[in-house]
């Protein structure tokens, strides 16, 4: 049953059935698709008095129309929502665009097998994975092919490759293994790759105490190069219980404006690899990203969260009902409060903690196109009261927050009897940066400066005397505009974003610091002279 309504609407007049809404704007486009075990409730919940996130807000402001589509449970519910989210893409719901493509290892079926890594599981092979982590992926490619000698070649050649003359292929191209123990060379790497290494390893271990006892020590060393290779493989990727099935863990952690999902994939109890999907801080984001993500990604039987997804055991077991409907396979969520799971969803989440830290600092890095991403900042200001006392302030910042440590008082040495705060300038930084290449130190990866066009000017000038390049701005007090290099006119940002309120923060630091210092030695001066 399809049915439509206006923004205005007796939210008396919606069904309380199970279903999917679509919000509309005023030309008519879906903005945004939402699925509903109660679609009165959920539909009202959007124009009532209740505190929303920022993009509600907006989306809110842009519904003109809506339509609803009434289904018998909330299994159909979520089927549907998926379904016409992937069809119309809106722009209001989430979107994984910014998601790598995870890869496979694929082993052909070909004759004589060969080793690659694949986009897409198709028909063609075996296929492991996917790996979230494309090293771990390559490592594992190139182990397999120095194990099992495993062909890598799109064609087999005429004659024998390099792989061949250095040891990495048996040269099924030239006759040089029989059909028989090549099959064996591919069995032995199926079960390698599906994490059963220990075969591997104690066929390994045989086989170089045997080249020892032949005295053929170049080969016992290659069969133990190839056993450390596995274990330590094998420890970088090893989570504390090995499973008999796959797992994912997601975990959500959110500030004022920001949201992280950390994703983990967990292959038989071994990391495949990790992945950070950044949003705006929204309601349901977490149900929404596992609708979302499990459309296209392979789901394991197994997913541990940090927190709910659901409001009720009833809407969980519709979730559960929806990813097994996909997976063709049983699906259970769980919610760890002690044990192995326990612990895993705690290493997600300090992953998730590091990444939410830098979420404003990959703003900054985007906002003033900077070169890296700048985890370290240093900030100076110039503080005086006339002609006397005039001293600098160094406030440093590391990973969005302060490091007391590492500020720095700068008493002005150069400027004397007068007032000029371009002169001091030239010289705190020149102090700074001068003693920071002598003692061969990392410079910041960005500098702030508490002034306009003049005070940046002057900082360039030094770096310039220094032969250093490193990213610098000016923040101006009055009109909160920044100063870049070479350009005449400011940039303005809005001044509520959470860009310029670190920017501020960083450079009311500076200030407080540097005028407390200016403070502290008039105080001296005057007790002196009294």
């Amino acid at each position: 049953m399809i049915n439509s309504i206006n923004h205005t609407v007796n939210p008396k007049t919606i069904p309380t059935e199970p279903g999917v809404y679509l919000f509309k704007d005023e030309s008519g486009t879906i903005i945004y698709v939402g699925k509903a075990r109660n679609l009165r409730n959920r539909v009202s919940s959007y124009f009532n008095n209740t505190e929303k996130s920022v993009k509600t807000q907006v989306l809110v402001k842009r519904i003109h129309s809506a339509e609803y589509f009434i289904v018998d449970n909330e299994t159909e519910a979520l089927l549907l929502e998926n379904k016409l989210i992937k069809q119309h893409s809106p722009k209001y719901n989430i979107s994984l665009k910014d998601a790598k493509t995870y890869a496979y290892i694929q082993l052909t079926d070909e004759k004589f097998a060969r080793i690659l890594s694949s986009r897409k599981p198709g028909k063609d092979g075996t296929f492991f994975g996917p790996y979230v982590d494309g090293t771990a992926r390559h490592e594992l490619v190139q182990l397999s092919i120095r194990l099992f000698k495993l062909r890598s070649c799109k064609k087999l050649p005429n004659r024998a490759c390099l792989n061949y003359h250095i040891g990495l292929c048996t040269a099924p191209c030239i006759k040089a293994v029989s059909e028989t123990q090549y099959f064996e060379q591919v069995s032995e790497a199926k079960e390698f790759l599906k994490g059963n290494t220990k075969a591997i390893t104690e066929k390994l271990t045989v086989e170089m105490k045997e080249a020892s006892d032949s005295q053929k020590f170049e080969l016992a060393l290659e069969k133990k190069r190839q056993i450390d290779a596995i274990a330590s493989l094998h420890e970088k990727q090893k989570v504390d219980t090995l499973k008999n099935y796959d797992q994912d863990v997601i975990v959500l952690l959110e500030n004022d404006e920001n949201a992280i999902i950390e994703h983990f994939s967990i292959k038989k109890g071994v990391i495949s690899g990790k992945h950070e999907f950044r949003f705006e801080k929204q309601e349901d984001l977490l149900e929404s990203f596992i609708k979302l993500y499990y459309s296209g990604n392979l789901i394991p039987r197994e997913i541990i969260l940090n927190k709910a997804a659901w409001a009720d055991n009833t809407e969980k077991n519709a979730i559960e009902s929806y990813l097994s409907h996909l997976r063709k396979g049983k699906v259970e969520l769980h919610v760890p409060e002690r044990g192995e799971k326990a612990g895993l969803v705690r290493l997600a989440e300090k992953n998730a903690a590091l990444a939410l830290e830098n979420t404003t600092l990959k703003e900054l890095q985007e906002t003033l196109i900077l070169p890296r991403l700048p985890r370290v900042i240093e900030c100076f200001d110039i503080s005086n009261l006339g002609t006397q006392d005039i001293v600098a302030g160094m406030t440093q910042w590391v990973d969005g927050k302060p490091n007391k440590p590492g500020y720095r008082k700068f008493e002005i040495r150069t400027v004397i009897g007068k007032n000029d705060d371009f002169a001091s300038m030239r010289e705190v930084i020149h102090r700074r940066y001068q003693r920071l290449s002598q003692e061969n130190a990392q410079f910041p990866d960005l500098i702030i400066i508490d002034g306009g066009k003049g005070q940046l000017d002057s900082a360039l000038f030094s770096l310039g005397e220094l032969g250093l390049s490193i990213p610098i701005i000016a923040l101006a007090k009055q009109e909160e505009e920044i100063y870049t290099p070479h350009e005449e006119f400011p940039k303005k940002f809005d001044k509520n974003s959470t860009v310029m309120l670190l920017l501020r923060q960083i450079r009311d630091s500076v200030h407080n610091f540097a005028l407390s210092y200016n403070r502290k030695k008039r105080q001296m001066r005057l007790r002196n002279d009294a």
